[in-house]
């Protein structure tokens, strides 16, 4: 049996995969892949599938012929089909030599290809990678990929297809995201019912219902935030109630939910927790007033700046820069110094929110640039994502040279910065990441193209 289901699941995923090419041709209306340049026998293979056998009968012709861009565009969209992303790029790259410029939407293709193919790599770490790119693409196209990530073996790939299913109308609407709720894994579920609660469909409340009487109360949590999203306000109560839990990882969550639901009732609870025992409790209450706006309390969160606790000083500067303004740059430009260089970064990155001079955070940034430390530069690349219009061109500046980093983890999450920062001036940088040596670089570097190439010029 457990032959069987594998045998199935590969081949729903090698349908996936050899569907994207046909997805991504619906968004530009090139589906049709044959031209009077284009030999009869290849075109009748490609349209039965026989993407092997098109691609025979091409490296039958004449050179000359063979440059044809019809030619040319049909071995890309066979390669494609083949799961071959790699020598599609190539000939992708021939066909732009002859045309002196981007076919954008076969080069949309090209992109997915590299993503699609890692969905059903052998290792988590890919797959990862694979799903965490395909949350860049604006589309409803991606459904089916998400969806088929449900299943995967993996639970931190299955969060991030829900995550992905979450992210639209259609996605949330899923009725196989709807079958997840049976996961085993909580935090799986609790997304889950998240996504639900914001279906507006009263039809998924007996889910929502059940889901409020679960065992793990981080899944009770999501489904009480859910159920008052569908009008079911008394369960306010007991979300209510789960912020006070003595429970400080329950404590946090039902803190974060609140949030998350914009809710101004339980300001006093949260302002009480800036000072509780637990860590995570006040840099829970600290992130969540800055995301709502609460800047009576800007003191009091300036304050936490010095907690003993490096990730709630992190919350505390990234409530500062969520509340906007100037007031508090000061204080955060002396986190630039602290011992931490995650609190470091985190003061680069809200100091480039809050839309400072780059030469505020030059010094800091170049420094964490230069560090041996893997982690040190990813964290950089991760907080110069954060530039905005004053600063952008000088962080664009320092993540492109962190993209030639000799390890892939600050390479990836450069790219995935500049992919959100950036405009189309860096498709070019983004096609050269395709050729990357590292799998989940190429897959990230997709991503970030497919975002950029949604950009209005």
């Amino acid at each position: 049996m457990g032959d069987v289901m594998g045998c199935r699941r590969s081949c729903r995923l090698n349908l996936l995969a050899a569907g994207a090419v046909a997805c991504i041709s619906l968004w530009s209306g090139t589906g049709h892949a044959g031209t009077a340049s284009v030999p009869k026998a290849a075109q009748e293979a490609f349209e039965k599938k026989d993407y092997a056998q098109a691609l025979e009968q091409l490296s039958k012709l004449e050179k000359g012929q063979a440059a044809a861009p019809d030619v040319r565009r049909l071995k890309v969209r066979s390669f494609l089909k083949l799961g071959n992303p790699t020598d599609a790029l190539g000939e992708y790259e021939k066909l732009e030599l002859a045309l002196k410029q981007d076919d954008l939407p076969l080069l949309r293709e090209v992109a997915m290809g590299f993503i699609v193919v890692m969905v059903k790599d052998m290792r988590d770490q890919m797959r990862g990678a694979a799903y965490t790119a395909l949350k860049e693409v604006d589309s409803d196209e991606t459904i089916p990929y998400f969806e088929d990530g449900l299943s995967d073996g993996s639970g931190p790939v299955r969060m991030l297809a829900v995550e992905g299913l979450g992210r639209s109308e259609a996605g949330r609407k899923s009725m196989k995201l709807r079958g997840s709720i049976e996961d085993q894994a909580g935090l799986v579920k609790a997304r889950v019912v998240k996504a639900l609660g914001k279906t507006g469909d009263l039809g998924v409340l007996p889910i929502v219902e059940t889901a409020a009487k679960d065992e793990l109360s981080t899944v009770r949590i999501a489904a009480y935030s859910a159920l008052i999203r569908l009008g079911r306000k008394e369960a306010w109560t007991q979300l209510q109630q789960a912020a006070e839990s003595l429970n400080p990882e329950d404590r946090a969550d039902a803190i974060r939910t609140i949030v998350d639901l914009n809710d101004l009732r339980s300001l006093p609870l949260m302002i009480e927790s800036l000072t509780y025992k637990q860590p995570s409790v006040r840099g829970a209450a600290a992130r969540g007033l800055g995301h709502l706006g609460r800047k009576e309390v800007r003191g009091q969160i300036e304050q936490l700046l010095k907690d003993p606790i490096p990730g709630v000083r992190e919350s505390a500067i990234g409530s500062l820069a969520d509340m906007g303004g100037t007031e508090s740059v000061p204080a955060i430009t002396k986190a630039l110094g602290d011992g931490s260089f995650t609190v470091r970064a985190s003061a680069i990155a809200a100091l480039l929110q809050l839309g400072q001079p780059y030469g505020t955070v030059a010094a800091a940034a170049q420094a964490l640039a230069q560090q041996n430390d893997t982690a040190m530069r990813a964290s950089l690349a991760y907080a110069l994502g954060k530039a905005t219009k004053p600063n952008v061109s000088d962080a664009i500046a320092l993540l492109i040279s962190l993209t030639v980093d000799p390890l892939p983890g600050p390479k990836i999450v450069a790219i995935r910065s500049l992919g959100h920062v950036g405009d189309r001036e860096l498709v070019p940088l983004m096609k050269d990441a395709l050729h990357d040596t590292n799998d989940a670089v190429r897959a990230t570097a997709a991503g970030a193209l497919l975002h950029l190439l949604q950009l209005k010029k």
